[in-house]
């Protein structure tokens, strides 16, 4: 079987890293500006003058830490060398879980298995910060 030339295969890998490096860029900047949104929306609901509620302004700012979190992901990928240390996925994955049990907890079974689900994760984070799979 015939098999691509070597300087083809890494001007195609090149490339697809090229592309993979500007779309991250772009969504760097995508959640820059959300970021930024988030800001005023928590500003209004701090400081308006009418009573929010608790829950919203909780959200709000476990929102806010998703958006610094996954901002924080895309500067690690390009200061670890081109690739995602694995532990801020799952830093992502349970600040996302709390803040589905902050806005949906209606249901005491639903609120159980989100929280079997963030023990699940510190599990895999203890596991990962082992010192056999410790990379950094």
């Amino acid at each position: 079987m015939n098999s691509l030339p070597r300087p083809l295969v890494e001007l195609i890998s090149t490339l697809l890293q090229i592309v993979l490096n500007l779309g991250l860029l772009c969504l760097a900047v995508i959640l820059v500006v959300f970021l930024g949104k988030e800001t005023m929306h928590l500003a209004d609901v701090l400081f308006a003058p009418e009573k929010t509620s608790k829950f919203e302004l909780v959200e709000g700012l476990v929102v806010y830490f998703l958006y610094f979190e996954f901002i924080a992901l895309i500067v690690k990928y390009f200061q670890s060398g081109f690739h995602f240390p694995l532990r801020y996925f799952v830093y992502i994955g349970i600040t996302a879980i709390v803040r589905l049990i902050i806005v949906d907890h209606q249901s005491p079974v639903d609120v159980l298995m989100y929280s079997g689900s963030i023990l699940l994760l510190v599990v895999t984070l203890w596991i990962c910060n082992s010192k056999r799979l410790r990379r950094e």
